[in-house]
């Protein structure tokens, strides 16, 4: 039999007397979002685990601090992908029921990955838009370290904001209002601050990515204006900036806007099952945001896909040398005639390595 909905605000205060009355899911629903959560999962983990290992391996990408924003992306993910696979679907599939403690640690990690994983889109759409708008004075504003100490302050900040209910910032009425009826123990202020929070953070991504197409085309038109050249050249090139920064912001807007837009209402009204059933979908969408990252800031980067093949490569060549010494009869040693060696950076030939690209050449390759 399926849980009765309740008719009126009152009778669904009373409802929440215990953790049941956030787990609402029927079965339908929950074999489809098991589903999502199983595929998304494991994927979104493997893709950004390469994007890590990838930038880890490469001296030259580890220096770049276009490059130590988008690992902090992955790393994030990482963490995303872990936590809130694993924390979703013990809460809703098996209905496992915690203490206020351990369900707020495992919110808090669920939080900390996605606030990082935003706040880091943030700093790579300034880094993209002080690598155009200042594109002569870019290396002295943009170093490592001050890229590393941005990272810091980030991930201390997300770190901070997120375990606030586990140090108190909690709903100390039980179950009962002022309570969320999307996260149990969470208290409505705390769940107005982060979702404003995000909200702002998501805004200043958009504010970014239009003045980056904004100070673009302006660029084209005077290039064209200088050099004489047809405006056709100049309309392509806006044309798939327009149409990169849009896929970009359609898929961060499309993948948070849901989820927030829940949150925002759960502070003001009471929610029905319906619509915690609803926010429940909607927030599996930001795992998928997730798993889309890596393929639009880091394996667009030409970069990063030579330094993926080289890698690759290097592996492969390891793999045949040991393949070759357990063939060998016994007795027989490596010479140095016979021994196998990886390739190194100065071995790959001048078509392998790729100049440093401005933001419009990165985002059309």
């Amino acid at each position: 039999m399926e849980r009765a909905v309740p008719t009126s605000p009152t009778a669904a205060n009373r409802s929440c007397e215990n953790l049941e009355c956030y787990m609402v899911l029927m079965q339908a629903e929950k074999t489809a979002i098991g589903s999502i959560c199983f595929l998304a999962g494991p994927f979104t983990l493997l893709e950004n685990a390469l994007v890590l290992g990838v930038i880890a391996a490469t001296a030259t990408l580890r220096r770049r601090p276009t490059y130590l924003f988008i690992a902090s992306i992955a790393l994030a993910d990482v963490f995303a992908s872990c936590f809130f696979t694993i924390s979703f679907l013990d809460f809703h599939l098996f209905q496992h029921s915690d203490g206020p403690t351990p369900y707020l640690f495992k919110l808090g990690g669920v939080t900390m990955a996605f606030t990082s994983s935003v706040g880091s889109l943030l700093l790579t759409a300034l880094d993209r838009y002080l690598c155009i708008h200042q594109a002569s004075s870019y290396k002295v504003l943009v170093t490592r370290r001050r890229a590393l100490l941005c990272l810091l302050i980030l991930w201390s900040a997300t770190i901070f904001i997120s375990f606030l209910p586990l140090m108190g910032w909690r709903c100390h009425t039980g179950l009962t209002p002022p309570c969320s009826r999307l996260f149990p123990y969470i208290n409505h202020g705390y769940l107005a601050c982060w979702t404003s929070f995000t909200l702002v953070l998501l805004t200043l991504i958009l504010c970014a990515y239009a003045l980056i197409l904004w100070k673009a085309h302006r660029h084209e038109s005077s290039m064209t204006s200088l050099h004489g050249g047809t405006g056709h050249a100049r309309m392509r090139m806006d044309i798939r900036l327009a149409r990169t920064f849009g896929l970009i912001l359609l898929i961060l807007v499309g993948c948070w806007l849901p989820a927030l837009s829940f949150m925002l209402a759960d502070v003001s009204v009471i929610l029905t099952h319906t619509q915690q059933r609803a926010f429940a979908f909607c927030s599996t969408l930001c795992l998928v945001n997730s798993a889309v990252n890596p393929l639009l800031y880091a394996l667009r980067c030409r970069e990063l896909r030579v330094a993926l093949l080289q890698l690759l490569q290097r592996l492969c060549v390891i793999g045949r040398c040991k393949k070759t010494t357990q063939d060998l009869p016994p007795g027989i040693h490596f010479t140095e005639e016979i021994s196998c060696t990886a390739i190194t950076e100065h071995e790959i030939p001048a078509n392998g390595t790729m100049p440093l690209h401005s933001v419009s050449e990165m985002v059309n390759n």
